[in-house]
């Protein structure tokens, strides 16, 4: 095998950005860059058709909205006009060669309108986005309102309400001569992957027609198209496919048992474009959109008779799909290449307009994942399969490796097989990782998602139990070298493996994890405040069940050493949750690492932070698993 020099946090964090949507704006392309280096701001970039780039915001701006805490859609563009929300204040502003103007009004509380996820009427003078009403700083989720208003796109105005009563609205569209409104809307407790309602509008009118969606279906992504046809994509043949709606009937343009919807955690995204304006005639009407199978992402062209072709371009990651002339441009990566901006043609030619950072990596001592399928077991101690990607560690071990076991986010999330220089930083220091599609993950369909309904704490502790259990079996790993990290939902599913007395596992991490679940329930912000009526049960009608959940009802059964790292503004999983657990583990003589981050919130964004944060863990493994590394020691209470 070929050696390996262990990639360092430094390599992590330099040069580092978060690509943050592509679209098109004429000959040019524009694109967001979340810059680790600046503290994680997000600028935007404009590419000419020569290949020049620069950045299109003043320094220090921050394109970033707040709408839902996860926020997307924070910024598009139509006919050279940029309109960005900024995170310092949440105000919508109008971009023209440099100059910005403020298009809506200073709120009586600050941040206490938030704009996002806006279309620009065909003659550019409104437009219509999505506002997020806090009538006070700290407001309850029962006081917080969500509607979709219309302003003006060139001036400040005040902004006229078009829909308002559902508790959550999104993707506002207006159809291509301006006529028509477009808008997706769901109620508590639904999550937008659970049960969404796509509604049309005449505005002349007011005429309202429900397209799609409903108790059992979950719909996305409605776009207009120059014949006055309406695209989205909906779940409801169990794969998130898609469907044009003309003349009042709705018809499957792809069924797959894939999925090319994502769930709706961000705003803005396109996972699908119609090549309305593609310059060969005979492909007018073709679309392209990303799906994904076994956890890996393609693009596939449906040509305008139907025929589906899926294009070769080594992409195993795609978002930002976007129609561009007779292609499209997409934000893609691949096992060993990080997320980049490129342009791919209609017969898979690719150009890349972004390219990835250049690591200065070799591209043989990348570790690749390798798709895992293992029995688990369900709530009723049912036999069944679950799914993860395994990236063996990189180089030569001496014998079997230690395991890091990864639970991704959300819950209702998936792991993703591109290039993440982060988890590589594990694999190039010996370990294995094993990146867990625990049920209730998205990309196997939503039979599969809904399987952590009821049961979140039980059906994704399984599979992370059973897969390291299935990789230390088959002698890949050290089965007394065994730990597991996880962040935010993730967190949770750490923390409810370790505290339980079978836990095979030596070492967790938990990233601004949940301990309490009946906290979250009470203090959690809007958009999640009734997703646990889903994931555990209705609270407080079932308080017990909460409460019986929570690891830290459980701290007795807990022995396992702990780190535990947290951002001090984390709106979404407040620092009170970490400091519960750390506390409860401090009094039982449980060893434990806390450390705190000054002004991160929900995930950590500046360079300094994603470094120490890597740096403490790796040197918290190395303590307890007797690991040789450059890295500076942390401390650890109780040891």
């Amino acid at each position: 095998m070929h050696a390996v020099t262990p990639v360092t946090s430094d390599l992590v964090v330099t040069a580092a950005v978060r690509l943050d949507g592509v679209i098109p704006d004429g000959d040019a392309v524009v694109w967001g860059e979340g810059r680790a280096s600046d503290g994680g701001r997000v600028q935007l970039v404009r590419r000419t058709p020569e290949g020049v780039t620069n950045d299109l915001l003043p320094a220090g701006s921050n394109v970033r909205t707040a709408v839902h805490e996860y926020g997307g859609g924070a910024w598009w563009v139509h006919d050279g006009v940029v309109f960005t929300v900024d995170w310092a204040d949440q105000r919508l502003r109008r971009v023209v060669d440099g100059e910005v103007t403020l298009l809506t009004p200073e709120p009586a509380v600050p941040r206490g309108d938030r704009y996002a996820d806006g279309h620009v009427a065909p003659d550019g003078t409104w437009l219509v986005c999505v506002r997020e009403h806090h009538p006070s700083a700290g407001a309850p989720a029962t006081e917080v309102v969500n509607e979709v208003v219309r302003l003006s796109a060139v001036a400040e105005s005040e902004p006229e309400v078009l829909v308002s009563g559902p508790d959550f609205v999104a993707a506002p569209r207006l159809s291509r001569d301006g006529r028509q409104l477009a808008w997706l809307s769901w109620d508590h407790p639904s999550m937008p992957w659970d049960d969404v309602v796509l509604t049309v509008r005449a505005l002349d009118s007011g005429e309202e027609t429900v397209v799609a969606g409903g108790p059992g279906e979950s719909v996305s992504e409605p776009a207009w198209h120059d014949d006055g046809s309406l695209t989205f994509i909906s779940d409801r043949t169990g794969w998130w496919n898609l469907y044009r709606y003309a003349d009042g009937v709705v018809r499957p343009l792809v069924e797959l048992e894939a999925e090319i919807g994502e769930p709706g955690w961000q705003l803005g995204g396109s996972r699908y474009a119609v090549l309305d304006g593609a310059t060969e005639h005979a492909d007018r009407g073709s679309l392209v959109f990303a799906r994904s199978s076994d956890g890996f992402d393609a693009l596939v062209v449906r040509s305008p008779d139907g025929e589906l072709t899926e294009l070769d371009t080594g992409f195993s990651a795609i978002r930002s799909v976007r129609a561009d002339g007779d292609g499209v441009v997409c934000i893609a990566g691949s096992p060993t290449a990080e997320p980049g901006v490129h342009r791919v043609s209609l017969a898979g030619e690719v150009t890349t307009l972004r390219p990835p950072r250049d690591l200065g990596l070799d591209p043989a001592t990348i570790s690749v994942p390798e798709p895992m399928t293992f029995r688990s077991v369900g709530p009723d101690g049912a036999a069944r399969d679950a799914h993860a990607l395994y990236y063996p560690p990189s180089g030569s071990v001496s014998g079997a490796p230690p395991l890091l076991v990864v639970i991704h986010g959300g819950p209702t999330g998936s792991a993703t097989p591109v290039l993440a220089v982060g988890l590589q930083y594990w694999t190039s220091h010996g370990f294995g990782v094993v990146d867990v599609n625990y049920g209730g993950s998205t990309g196997y369909g939503r039979a599969y998602r809904e399987q952590l309904k009821g049961a979140w704490g039980i059906v994704d502790v399984a599979d992370c139990l059973a897969a390291a259990r299935a990789l230390a079996a088959s002698g890949r790993v050290d089965a007394d070298r065994l730990a597991i990290r996880g962040g935010s939902a993730g967190g949770f599913t750490v923390l409810a493996s370790l505290a339980r007395p079978d836990t095979p596992f030596a070492a967790g991490a938990d990233h601004f994890g949940v301990a309490d679940l009946e906290a979250l329930a009470r203090d959690t912000h809007k958009f999640e405040s009734r997703y646990l009526d889903g994931l555990v049960g209705p609270y407080p009608e079932a308080r017990d069940v909460y409460v019986e959940r929570s690891p830290l009802t459980h701290v007795d059964q807990f022995s396992t050493p702990l780190i535990v790292l947290q951002g001090d503004e984390d709106a979404i999983v407040p620092p009170n949750q970490s400091e519960m657990i750390v506390s409860a583990l401090r009094d039982k003589g449980v060893p434990v690492a806390y450390l705190l981050f000054a002004g991160e919130q929900h995930g950590f964004r500046a360079a300094e932070n994603i470094k120490r944060a890597l740096d403490s863990e790796l040197a918290f493994y190395a303590r307890l698993f007797d690991l040789s590394v450059d890295v500076p020691p942390v401390e650890i209470e109780n040891l």
